[in-house]
């Protein structure tokens, strides 16, 4: 069989690739296999060139695959080669901070000595969406590699040229060819890898079906999982806040990558008495922005990533507004080629609406009615998910007592959610659990080992 990259924003077929075959994948395991074995001893040290090799040729190559990106999954030229700088930062953090964060740890236990030590698992398999292509990738792959483990990826099927490509960056940068594969396979071999005992961790960035099919079967084989799934953020605007500055943070949060983000804004939580200003001020902003070709340079959002994902979208719009929400900017799909949904706002979101129940994985704003901050706080966390979340007040010291309430795995006091290499990142509830980036996250795939001398 053949996987197909298709533009979305034109509907034409980029590229076709051969699927691996069963033995085809089952040898580029036992390469990974053997590429960790002799290579788990080294010094970590030894990578770290090898890893700021891998950042240089991001950004040698930022141009290149920055229009693979856009091509394969619609993102705008101008995010994308953000994206790919982001992979290039992250490169250089694990580079230089690996060996000091996985050094040993000296513990008193009244032994002559006692310490842990963090050692590698071996291959770890990583399962990793469309809507970032490259950035997710390596925020797992840059600090599995720094711990001296090997990594396998199957990537989603319409993003199968950034797979090779992320494989020709580690490759080119010096890395034993087989310490990074990526797998051209579909989602139903995936069971198998995930069985293979080769595979000792699985990291998984995508829907909860997915991530439930994984864990589940990880979890048969007692393998470790890290998963980062669906979110519902919401942006909490107080009375007191700075409105013109929440609602332009606001219109980016929502619409960056065409709003397909695990951690945009999605449900707005506005104070009654702010809540027209707020939505006027958005609206203006949403009228801003250009909608088009992602290679224009001039283009802010480009078209939703596959045809089915604007009309699952579309759907969860109609549902919405048959149940009461009012639309006041957009609204729907875009006339004419490509998968284009319009920016839209919806106000009067309540409970038990597709646009407050449901994650909302497109440029749609849900605006929900608050009371207070109190009632801001209990909305936000009438929620099945927990990634991330943001609060915009005037009152910093309420800001951060709202913050400790409020159930997610992270929240920006004045600014929009969003990721970093030195801090920790992850949700709770349907969001998942463990925590990528940081010193958190590279030591979730090690063997945290105590040895004690007497």
């Amino acid at each position: 069989m053949a996987l197909e990259s298709i533009n979305p924003a034109t509907g034409t077929l980029i590229e076709r690739f051969d699927e691996h075959t069963p033995e085809e994948v089952a040898q580029i395991l036992a390469a990974t296999d053997e590429a960790y074995r002799s290579a788990r001893d080294e010094p970590i040290a030894r990578r770290a060139p090898l890893m700021e090799k891998a950042a240089q040729l991001l950004r040698d190559r930022s141009d290149t695959y920055g229009r693979t990106i856009s091509l394969e999954m619609g993102k705008p030229i101008v995010e994308s080669r953000a994206e790919v700088e982001k992979c290039a930062w992250v490169c250089e953090y694990y580079a230089r901070n690996a060996a000091e964060i996985l050094g040993r740890e000296e513990i008193e236990a009244g032994y002559r000595r006692s310490y842990a030590r963090f050692d590698p698992l071996g291959t770890v398999l990583a399962v990793m969406p469309w809507n970032f292509p490259f950035w997710q990738v390596f925020r797992f792959a840059a600090p599995a590699l720094m711990a001296r483990n090997a990594a396998v990826l199957k990537h989603s099927s319409n993003v199968m040229r950034c797979a090779l490509q992320i494989e020709e960056v580690f490759r080119d940068a010096g890395f034993d060819e087989n310490l990074f594969r990526a797998l051209l396979i579909p989602s139903g071999p995936v069971e198998g890898v995930i069985d293979d005992p080769i595979v000792k961790a699985v990291t998984l960035t995508g829907s909860n079906p997915a991530g439930s099919a994984v864990a589940a079967r990880a979890g048969r084989q007692i393998k470790k999982t890290v998963l980062e799934l669906g979110g519902s953020d919401a942006f909490i605007v107080l009375a007191d806040a700075d409105l013109n500055r929440a609602a332009a943070t606001a219109a980016t949060a929502r619409l960056m990558n065409c709003g397909q983000s695990c951690i945009a804004a999605k449900r707005f939580i506005v104070e009654r008495g702010v809540r027209d200003e707020f939505v006027a001020l958005l609206a203006a902003e949403f009228e801003k922005m250009k909608v088009g070709d992602p290679l224009d340079e001039t283009v802010q959002i480009g078209p939703m990533a596959r045809y089915d994902l604007r009309d699952e979208l579309a759907d969860q719009v109609e549902r919405s507004t048959a149940a009461g929400a009012e639309i006041v900017i957009g609204g729907g799909p875009i006339d004419g080629e490509g998968a284009f949904f319009a920016p839209t706002i919806l106000t009067g979101v309540r409970r038990r609406m597709a646009a407050f129940d449901e994650e909302i994985f497109g440029p749609v704003a849900a605006v929900i009615d608050a009371d207070d901050a109190d009632h801001a706080v209990t909305l936000a966390n009438d929620s099945d998910f927990g990634l991330g979340g943001s609060v915009w007040t005037g009152d910093l010291a309420k800001g951060e007592a709202m913050a400790a309430r409020i159930e997610s795995g992270a929240i920006f006091i004045n600014d929009m959610t969003k990721s970093d290499p030195r801090l920790p990142f992850g949700g709770i509830k349907l969001s998942g659990y463990g925590r990528e980036l940081s010193h958190y996250g590279i030591k979730e795939f090690v063997n945290i080992k105590t040895v004690v001398v007497d």
